[in-house]
């Protein structure tokens, strides 16, 4: 009997074939989106194939980067968006950024699109979050209270600067994504529950006010919140009382999700007209065409993806690439909830895309270029297994 290593397959075939299934289900739902033709001769198809083209190329390239590298380059990155995202704010409503659906959040380039800088901001604030927090422990092996402190101070400041400049564009949904990151990150980053316990105590007794408040006091947020943010607030609360103007998509959207039943009405046989039903409203025609058999296929899907993505954080021994696993399920677990939510009423409606589905050329490039730091981390790591030939 004798004892071997043998390496472990370095390609994670169990997050591309996640993706497999998802473009799969992006492209068929977005044709059958357009049945109605409200889009004009747009073939948002033939886009959405442009842009997985692209974005596995990036994935590709991103896979030849070890953790070395990704440290090197993740301040870069960071620092390049956040000027992006200040550009946002000091630049006018211009042809290059205009304002769209009440946020100036793009740069339009001509002959290849519009742009969104706050989906690749969030891919670099976890790597730029994994690589703090992975070197602050190195540093302070021995940790106490105090620099446990200073730990979570670094983390909060680096997140809440792009969070802050996203939020002023205007776009809440967004900004609440880069929250949702710090949080995991936090949880994961060996805080002491000293500090931890007393923070989302704090944090539970506010959310639960401010949620109290915008069900039964919501009349108090109106200067708090922009007017389009308010009114999402009370439309969500009484949809069918505003079904005319600020719940128009919501109420149409129950409609479509409800009359698909279990097993929906077939593909293309939609008859609920959805606006930006191949964006934000994806769901709403799988629901429809496909029932509740389909909705539950699709999420599936990326339940299964993000026990992949989870599997790999557990089995890497690298902290760094445990960190960004981390951040990268928080960030699709929270855009798949609050997306897939918002289409059945369970949350207010913030315009975040259902990932790898919805269409959008920077959504799904950031998107994938988180999945392509995952595959970089399985690609790179060595772990072995002890067998007997």
């Amino acid at each position: 009997m004798t004892s071997q290593k043998k390496p472990v397959p370095k390609i994670d075939y169990g997050i591309i074939l996640s993706l497999m299934l998802l473009t799969i289900v992006s492209l068929i739902t977005i044709y059958s989106a357009q049945k109605t033709q409200q889009y004009g001769s747009t073939n948002f198809v033939l886009q959405q194939v442009m842009w997985y083209v692209i974005s596995t190329v990036a994935i590709v390239v991103i896979m030849q980067l070890d953790s070395d590298q990704m440290k090197k380059i993740a301040w870069y990155a960071y620092g390049f968006c956040l000027l992006l995202l200040i550009g946002l704010i000091v630049a006018p409503n211009t042809e290059l950024t205009p304002i769209r659906n009440g946020a100036q959040s793009w740069y339009v380039i001509p002959k290849a699109g519009a742009i969104q800088p706050s989906e690749f901001m969030k891919v670099f604030t976890i790597v730029v979050l994994a690589k703090v927090t992975a070197g602050h422990n190195l540093k302070f092996i021995n940790k106490n209270v105090k620099t446990d402190i200073w730990l979570l101070f670094k983390l909060v400041v680096i997140t809440m600067i792009p969070a802050a400049l996203v939020l002023k564009q205007p776009d809440l949904g967004t900004a609440l994504v880069f929250g949702c990151i710090l949080l995991a990150i936090i949880l994961v980053s060996g805080i002491t529950w000293k500090l931890l316990f007393p923070l989302f105590s704090s944090m539970t007794v506010l959310v639960g006010g401010v949620l109290y408040i915008a069900i039964f006091q919501h009349e108090l947020l109106k200067g708090i919140l922009a007017d389009h943010q308010y009114k999402r607030i009370y439309s969500w609360l009484d949809p069918y009382s505003y079904r005319s103007d600020e719940s128009f998509q919501l109420v149409k959207s129950l409609l479509a999700v409800g009359s698909g039943q279990t097993t929906g009405k077939g593909y293309k046989n939609g008859e609920v007209y959805m606006p930006e039903a191949h964006s934000d409203f994806i769901f709403s025609t799988v629901g429809e065409e496909f029932g509740f058999i389909g909705g539950s296929i699709v999420i599936s899907l990326f339940f299964m993806l993000i026990y992949q993505i989870t599997k790999t954080g557990i089995e890497t021994k690298n902290p760094f690439y445990s960190y960004i696993c981390a951040g990268v399920i928080a960030m699709l677990a929270f855009h798949v909830f609050e997306n897939i939510g918002m289409t059945i009423g369970l949350v207010p409606i913030t315009g975040i895309p259902l990932p790898f589905v919805s269409y959008g050329g920077s959504a799904l490039l950031g998107n994938m270029m988180a999945v392509g730091v995952i595959l970089s981390i399985r690609y790179h790591y060595k772990k072995y297994m002890f067998s007997d030939d």
